[in-house]
């Protein structure tokens, strides 16, 4: 049985077969007779649209692309506003420029973007600004010509044409090899045909439905006629407006910044920020200090004009729906007569210093004035000196970019400090010595001599009206845990990153080695080590104490004098005095807003601690000779009260020796009793053993700019 029923199976399969194969000639033509069917319906519906399109509705099809031009715009940048001085002088201009601009239509060829050129250049003049050509830019507009191209493309051989594997080349592959078959003296144009390819290749690189600007200039009135004129033959231009940014050379004018070009637009760093605000890519905006600051101000609103497009594609004309309106003034709160007074007393008092032999290896002197009221900044003097060559320079951004040893003038922050940790209260009597520590050199006043001190009680005040400098270091000492007790002791600084912090959160509330929130970008905070850190050691926490670890601004003096000349108030430096809406005459127009004092930080003092501190710098100027340290400047016409500072540094000479340079820095408040200005005063790396007794340019600065500023009501208006 089980071999029948193979048997049966064996033939029933093939009897199934034989029927599934049965007439297969006849399948093939019916299949592909239904292909051929469903193709023709697709064919006849394809027509049937095109008649449609092209017929039918012809004029609705030629309106939507109409319409899609028509929603495009050419968005002007408007003249940005002008900057002025404290007294209306101006120190960034803006002057409106005539410009040419070009719009692409949908069916622009490059053989019709030359011919435009070419009409332009005999119109402009070859001296407006209109870009620069590079060799592939001058071989782009001789091939714009179909002749040229022409010439060219029929001089090529089938092997040109083809690659290794002789396959065709693609279009923009034979334009490769087209390029390098135009000869240099083909590309050796006139000046009107230079000008007109620098124009032809702004134009070539405008995408469809958009504007560029392709030259901007003096663009008299005849010749933006003469383009209305020929407007027909002109397609796609029209007449704009640009600007140029003149900046006034004197010693603010590094403050100003600078402001993009129209190429350049929006820095990549800065272009979400500005979209989101509504700027376009192209747009000219400021790239530091006070353009970059006031952006916001200084950018006018856009000029916005809509795109007319014909039924052919073709630009026809442009319509203005937005007047631009041009950009707010801004006035300082610098008067440049006081700027550049006090950089003559500034420059007179290095150079007399140099001239005395002090200054071999000086690097520059540096002055900043405050308003202690108002945090307005009334003079950044700065210079610097390159010791090899002796060679001085204007150095404005010194003033808070540069950082320096700031010395015993910290010594009002050290005593907050030290109120703060508790360690001392009030005008406390300490003990100034000689700090001994085992197996070191000794710790001196400046009054100690080899190696010795004879030891003198001294009230807080006392210590800053002759600068000790040893009871700065045993104010650390508690702070530390470990008073001074004797000679030849251990200095235990296991509590040392507290300290620094301590003494660190103290200076800053007074504006060290902090942001002291002036109003311009770039400001440096200091050079500050990590108290954590490697080189934060007990013994530079020692110096600390005086001043003479941490480096500062010479705006950050300025700021720390200003705090303290307020009763511990801390504002913001600002050089912008008010926003103002430009005048048709070209001066200020009224007020838009009115920048306000800004309150930063409060330090932590007591009112009867700030009378000791205020006291202590009094005495500093007005006390009687001897140890008093500031004494050259009680012949000011008004009362001082200040501080000097004079850090030490070891430097190596070119011959391998060693020399101990110091420094003539101080901070100041003016008058006494009622603190109107802030001085602070930076001179590094001098020669002088004393700068307390010696050449006391410091003190001279602080006083003459004192003067200075009393001398003319002018100078008192912000």
């Amino acid at each position: 049985m089980p071999t029948n029923r193979r048997k049966n199976d064996k033939t029933e399969s093939v009897n199934k077969e034989k029927k599934t194969m049965k007439h297969p000639a006849k399948s093939i033509p019916a299949r592909v007779n239904i292909l051929f069917f469903v193709i023709f319906i697709l064919f006849m519906i394809l027509i049937a649209k095109l008649f449609n399109m092209q017929v039918l509705n012809s004029h609705f099809y030629a309106d939507k692309i109409v319409n899609s031009g028509s929603n495009v715009q050419i968005i002007e940048g408007a003249p940005r506003g002008n900057i002025y001085d404290a007294t209306g002088k101006p120190l960034a201009t803006t002057t409106p420029v005539q410009a040419v601009e070009f719009t692409r239509g949908q069916n622009t060829t490059a053989e019709e973007m030359r011919q435009v050129a070419d009409r332009l250049a005999t119109i402009l003049p070859s001296t407006i600004d209109a870009g620069n050509l590079t060799t592939r830019d001058k071989k782009d507009y001789f091939l714009a010509d179909t002749k040229n191209l022409d010439k060219i493309a029929n001089s090529l051989t089938e092997k040109e044409k083809t690659d290794k594997q002789g396959n065709d080349l693609s279009g923009a592959e034979i334009y490769d090899v087209e390029l390098t078959k135009v000869k240099d003296s083909d590309i050796n144009f006139t000046p009107q045909q230079t000008f007109a390819a620098k124009l032809f290749k702004e134009m070539n690189g405008t995408t469809t439905f958009n504007t560029t600007m392709i030259a901007a200039g003096d663009i008299t009135p005849e010749q933006q006629a003469n383009i209305a004129e020929h407007e027909s033959s002109l397609p796609g231009i029209s007449i704009g407006t640009s600007w140029t940014r003149t900046y006034a050379q004197n010693a603010l004018t590094p403050l100003m910044g600078g402001v993009t070009s129209e190429k350049q637009g929006i820095p990549a760093d800065d272009l979400d920020k500005y979209l989101k605000k509504g700027y376009q890519r192209n747009d000219r905006v400021g790239v530091a200090f006070l353009e970059k600051a006031y952006e916001s101000d200084l950018q006018g609103t856009h000029n916005i004009s809509k795109v007319e497009i014909d039924k052919n594609g073709n630009v026809s004309g442009t319509k203005t729906v937005q007047q631009g309106k041009r950009g707010d003034d801004l006035k300082l709160t610098i008067n440049l007569d006081f700027q550049n007074k006090v950089n003559n007393i500034v420059k007179t008092q290095l150079d007399q210093l140099i001239q005395q032999g002090f200054g071999e290896y000086n690097k520059g002197a540096y002055a900043v004035v405050l308003n202690v009221k108002t945090g307005a900044v009334l003079a950044l003097s700065g210079y610097q000196r390159d010791p090899s060559t002796g060679k001085i320079t204007e150095n404005t951004l010194g003033t808070f970019q540069s950082v320096f040893t700031p010395g015993s003038v910290v010594k009002m922050g050290t005593l907050t400090a030290a109120w703060n940790a508790g360690v001392i209260s009030g005008n406390a009597t300490q003990t100034a010595q000689a700090i001994q520590f085992q197996g070191s050199s000794p710790i001196l006043d400046w009054w100690g001599s080899n190696g010795t001190e004879s030891p003198m009680a001294l009230t807080a005040v006392q210590a800053l009206q002759y600068s000790s400098n040893t009871y700065m270091v045993q104010l650390a000492m508690k702070m530390l845990g470990d008073p001074y007790v004797k000679s030849g002791q251990t200095l235990d600084d296991t509590d040392r990153v507290k300290v620094y912090n301590e003494l660190r959160k103290a200076y800053a509330s007074y504006g060290l080695g902090t942001s002291t929130g002036l109003d311009i970008p770039g400001e440096s905070q200091g050079y500050i080590p990590a108290s954590d850190s490697t080189e934060a050691t007990g013994s530079n926490l020692l110096m600390e104490a005086f001043g003479q670890y941490d480096n500062y601004t010479p705006l950050q003096l300025a700021v720390y004098a200003a705090t303290l000349g307020n009763n511990g108030t801390r504002l913001a430096p600002h050089l912008v005095q008010g926003v103002y809406e430009g005048d048709t005459s070209g001066g200020l127009g009224g007020l838009v807003k009115n920048i306000t004092p800004k309150i930063m930080d409060k330090v932590n003092v007591t009112p009867d601690n700030m009378d000791v501190l205020h006291q202590g710098m009094y005495e500093v100027v007005h006390g009687a000779p001897g140890l008093t340290t500031g004494t050259g400047m009680s012949q000011a016409n008004v009362s001082i009260s200040a501080k000097t500072g004079t850090s030490e540094t070891s430097f190596q000479l070119p011959n391998g020796t060693w020399t101990n340079l110091t420094a003539n820095n101080a901070v100041a408040f003016a008058p006494t009793d009622d603190p109107q200005i802030a001085i602070g005063v930076v001179i590094p790396n001098n020669t002088e053993n004393n700068a307390s007794n010696g050449t006391k340019a410091n003190q001279n600065i602080v006083t003459q700019i004192t003067n200075l500023y009393y001398s003319n009501a002018a100078y008192q208006k912000e």
